[in-house]
């Protein structure tokens, strides 16, 4: 089991940045896939990001795509997530996620796909 606990997030002008971290306890983090997914007010949860076990394959939603960038340090246990111009519509409250995985190099895209969440953190872009 591991458990995720966010932070980071809060209010930014649009065209801001934000960094998110997700820090992952126990000794074995290296062995999740990881991802990021939003949830807008009224909307259901979006994916945002994904990345392997090993941060060599990444993947990104076509909504951040050369805005956002997703790494991980295995030996620090912890996930990041730098959010760069941020526009309005990416206000969202933040969620991290984590998937047991065999293959160094899969992502995953689905909520479904995921088995452990972090408690979420609000990010709100807004002049």
């Amino acid at each position: 089991q591991v458990q995720l606990v966010q932070s980071g997030g809060g209010l930014v002008q649009p065209g801001g940045s934000l960094r998110l971290s997700c820090a992952a306890s126990g000794r074995t983090f290296s062995a999740y896939a990881m991802g990021w997914f939003r949830q807008a007010p009224g909307k259901e949860r979006e994916f945002v990001s994904a990345i392997s076990r090993n941060a060599i394959n990444t993947y990104y939603s076509n909504a951040v795509k050369g805005r956002f960038t997703i790494s991980r340090d295995n030996a620090k246990n912890t996930m990041y997530l730098q959010m760069n111009v941020l526009r309005p519509e990416d206000t969202a409250i933040y969620y991290c996620a984590a998937d047991r995985q065999r293959d160094l190099l899969v992502v995953k895209a689905l909520p479904d796909d995921y088995e452990y969440w972090g408690q979420g953190t609000q990010v709100t872009v807004s002049s």
